[in-house]
């Protein structure tokens, strides 16, 4: 049987994504339905059965790899699934909306759980982020904005409706969805290639030995993790109890926000606020660049809408030092100057503290505006003076 790697999505420790807010707060391991530890087997009928079932415009095929990473889901990564089934409430609506809205397979909602096992904050080896992996070059050319305070990657709407876009392009070249998800996962050069050594062949299944190893494993871990959504039951696992969480909305910010004011002021925790707005690497919405997007629950955006004046001025010079005004003109020493510029020449016998005093500046000022090492100079040569 081929030794097959696991998508980066699928190795996601457990204890990091219990570790967001949401799960801690609205999903319940110990409250959920009593979880057997026994995963029944099938045979290979019954999974060509069921994947036959499953109402879906892509191509599910079965084979010894999609039983692999069949069993893959329901032995080792069991847990795994109980908690992603029970957090498809909070994106699936998210990913089913955009989707629709762009006519394709609704099947392709389940690939952040291979992705990212629908964390927000993954971040891959190679430096792809968000619930859909985006790599920074990629999601520029879609529209998401990543910098030192932002990355959109992270944004739950922003970026599934720019990985929609992004599936709609690829399926426009290619026209076969098994070969729109392993360029997903591997990028369109790396297709092409295959499709090239494979004499031209555009079938998945015969350029499969020439892709990365990593993608070899990708559309069938797509499969599988489709028969695992639709047929959990059927292995004992249970989807961790959710309640869903109070309605949101949002408020467009249009100054410089530290979450910790918003936290102070509209009696919601910061922890609930990162949940929200995954997209803040630092807890700081730069509404001063441009206009930012704000989730709160509903009963914060009140608060907050009454209260923005307020919001924006408190704690705002402890929590935003580094963007205090300096005047130049309290820089003692500093090799630039302000004020009217002269140029004084020097005449034997002259001083620097005699010249400094006549000017009503410092030693120290006139050796650093001349870049002098000492108080040593000699007749003839031009000092600068700022007055």
């Amino acid at each position: 049987m081929e030794s097959i790697d696991l998508p980066e999505g699928m190795t996601c420790s457990f204890d990091s994504l219990l570790s967001d807010w949401k799960a801690k707060t609205y999903l319940d391991m110990e409250e959920s339905c009593s979880m057997s530890s026994e995963n029944p087997t099938f045979s290979d009928s019954v999974y060509i059965d069921r994947l036959s079932r499953i109402p879906a415009v892509m191509e599910m095929p079965y084979n010894e790899i999609v039983r692999q990473f069949i069993d893959t889901y329901t032995g080792r990564l069991r847990k795994q699934v109980s908690f992603m089934l029970g957090a498809c409430n909070f994106y699936m609506p998210i990913f089913e909306e955009a989707l629709d809205a762009y006519n394709l397979p609704l099947e392709l909602r389940y690939l952040p759980v291979i992705e990212s096992s629908l964390n927000p904050s993954a971040v891959s080896r190679a430096g792809a982020s968000g619930l859909w992996q985006f790599m920074i070059s990629t999601g520029k050319l879609y529209g998401l904005k990543s910098n030192s305070l932002v990355d959109e990657r992270r944004d739950p709407i922003k970026a599934t409706w720019a990985a929609v876009r992004y599936l709609k392009d690829m399926y426009d070249i290619y026209k076969d969805w098994n070969l729109v998800i392993a360029a997903y996962n591997c990028g369109p050069g790396n297709v092409n290639k295959a499709i090239r050594r494979a004499g031209g062949k555009t079938d998945y299944w015969a350029i499969y030995n020439y892709l990365p190893r990593e993608t070899r494993g990708y559309v069938p871990a797509f499969i599988a993790v489709n028969y695992v959504m639709n047929y959990y039951c059927k292995h004992n696992i249970c989807p961790m109890e959710t309640d869903i969480p109070s309605a949101t909305d949002t408020v467009m910010v249009t100054h410089n926000l530290h979450f910790q004011q918003i936290a102070d002021l509209c009696n919601v925790s910061v922890e609930e606020i990162e949940s929200l707005n995954p997209q803040y690497k630092r807890n700081i919405i730069p509404g001063d660049s441009e206009p930012q997007t704000l989730r709160l629950p509903v009963e914060a955006i009140s608060a907050f809408i009454d209260n923005q004046d307020t919001i924006y001025a408190y704690r705002s010079a402890e929590l935003f030092k580094n963007r205090r005004v300096v005047s130049s003109s309290s820089l003692k020493g500093g090799k630039s100057g302000t004020g009217e510029l002269t140029y004084h020449r020097i005449r034997k016998g002259e001083t620097l503290g005699g010249i400094a005093r006549r000017y009503g500046v410092t030693v120290k000022q006139l050796r650093s505006w001349n870049g002098l090492r000492n108080n040593n100079i000699r007749a003839g040569r031009r000092l600068k003076v700022y007055k």
